[in-house]
């Protein structure tokens, strides 16, 4: 013990840090999995064939799943999602009830993204007509969405909005829709869809893991270093002995 003497102080806060860094990187590492994961399966369900609204409703795991869908759609009442950035412009997503002929269901489809580049001017947008034959996919947020604040909603349709509540829309309607937001396909009744499916991929997760690995590293490299340099330093002091 007398090789390595670190004191006190950097022994506690050592003992602080260390494991929580080591437990950062590991749950980067576990995000990053995560991510794998439901990168896999967004990209088996989306190469699968569609199913039918019916057979969607019937599903526990419904996300990512193709549906497809004959109706029309609600031009008198359209919702816009604010607070969307695609490519650092500011805009709006395109929501409206759609009327699913074979389930008889309501369905809140969202047509994707528009831009809204003058905050004084509402967007406008224009309703296909007719029945249509679209595929969609059932969108599942993933966790509780943070909001600084809630959009007051207009006098008047569409209503601008800051979070997506389909159940809420039925019932100011008094519909029998599904509590479920479907996001378009690429199509002619569809906007911009681009939607990404994780806001941050695996290879950026596995580089903060790095990151908090190396300064547990960086810190366990520099309690040894001051241990060592700290023995040394006892065992070169002069000892001064009474007569």
């Amino acid at each position: 013990m007398s090789a390595f003497r670190p004191g006190v102080l950097p022994s506690l806060v050592v003992m602080a840090l260390l494991p929580l860094l080591l437990a950062l990187g590991a749950w980067q590492l576990s995000r990053a999995e995560e991510k794998r994961e439901l990168l896999a399966m967004h990209e088996a369900r989306r190469l699968a064939p569609p199913v039918t609204v019916d057979q969607l409703e019937r599903r526990q795991d419904r996300a990512y799943v193709r549906v497809r869908l004959h109706g029309s759609f609600d031009a008198e009442h359209g919702l816009l999602l604010d607070n969307s950035i695609r490519g650092g412009q500011a805009g709006v997503e395109v929501l409206q009830p759609f009327y699913d002929q074979a389930s008889g269901l309501w369905l809140l489809l969202n047509r994707g993204w528009l831009p809204w580049p003058d905050r004084r001017i509402a967007p406008t947008f224009a309703t296909p007509e007719g029945p249509l034959n679209l595929t969609a996919w059932a969108y599942v947020p993933l966790g509780e969405p943070f909001l600084l604040q809630q959009a007051q909603a207009a006098q008047g349709w569409p209503l601008l909005i800051t979070l997506v509540e389909p159940q809420a829309l039925w019932q100011r309607l008094g519909r029998a829709g599904l509590p479920q937001e479907l996001r378009l396909e690429p199509g002619p009744a569809a906007f911009q869809v681009d939607w990404p499916v994780v806001a941050m991929s695996p290879d950026k997760h596995l580089g903060y893991a790095v990151q908090w690995f190396a300064l547990a590293a960086a810190l366990l490299g520099l309690f040894i270093y001051f241990g060592l340099h700290n023995a040394r330093e006892t065992r070169h002091e002069p000892s001064h002995h009474t007569a």
